[in-house]
């Protein structure tokens, strides 16, 4: 008995349900692999931008006018946003009348806070999906195995004489849905590790970054209030 091997010929040959599964984790493939490389590239770039302005901030540079070269630019990422919004809260408030430098900078933390939440919330867009699919892709991948070698056996009932090889092809057919499963689940499970690692990571630098910031605006408001005035 020849049978064609081919990956295209398992599918053709398999059950409906078994075609069914495949689909569904290709299809999930297809799209974690996408979420991956997007999001691989936005953390390397997130990752660039906060090195660049962490650089540009401990240069000794004035708090104000790099705030205000900052607040010119479209594209506000990482630690940048947080010190966007520290900075502006710090000045809103600190131009109030009688106006606490303790009250002042708790408003300015609340708003590093907020922007940083905000940060972590679009570093891990997607990545629930791809734990998703790490997680019940082989599974998906098992129940199609089941049901085509349910239905390989099934086929034997008619069959005055069983043989290895009439089932074979069957059983082929329903162990590539596994192989499927594990085919998308493995780098999306990999992918979700190393990316949660790398926003953990982002977060220590931006809670260290406010706590020396807060430092920062204090000191330089005792030594030289006018320092920290915006030149509009």
């Amino acid at each position: 008995m020849n049978y064609d091997a081919s990956l295209l010929n398992y599918f053709l040959h398999a059950s409906l349900v078994v075609k069914c599964v495949m689909l569904i984790l290709i299809g999930a493939s297809i799209f974690s692999w996408t979420y991956i490389l997007q999001r691989g590239f936005y953390l390397q770039d997130v990752n660039k931008a906060t090195g660049k302005f962490e650089r540009e901030f401990w240069s000794g540079e004035d708090l104000a006018k790099l705030y205000a070269q900052s607040d010119r630019q479209k594209n506000q990422d990482g630690v940048q946003s947080i010190f966007q919004a520290g900075f502006k809260e710090f000045q809103r408030f600190r131009k109030q009348s009688g106006a606490n430098i303790n009250a002042v900078m708790d408003n300015a933390k609340r708003a590093m806070k907020v922007a940083q939440m905000r940060e972590q919330d679009r570093l891990e867009t997607h990545l629930a999906f791809l734990a998703i699919v790490g997680s019940t892709s082989p599974y998906i991948g098992l129940f199609g195995t089941v049901w085509g070698i349910m239905q390989a056996f099934r086929a034997l009932a008619n069959v005055q004489q069983a043989t290895i090889s009439m089932v074979a092809p069957g059983i082929a057919e329903a162990l590539i849905a596994t192989a499927l499963g594990l085919f998308a689940a493995i780098p999306a499970v990999i992918a979700y590790n190393r990316f949660i690692t790398s926003i953990g990571r982002l977060m220590n630098r931006f809670d260290a970054f406010q706590e020396e910031f807060t430092n920062l605006l204090i000191r330089q408001s005792h030594q030289s209030p006018a320092r920290l005035e915006v030149v509009e």
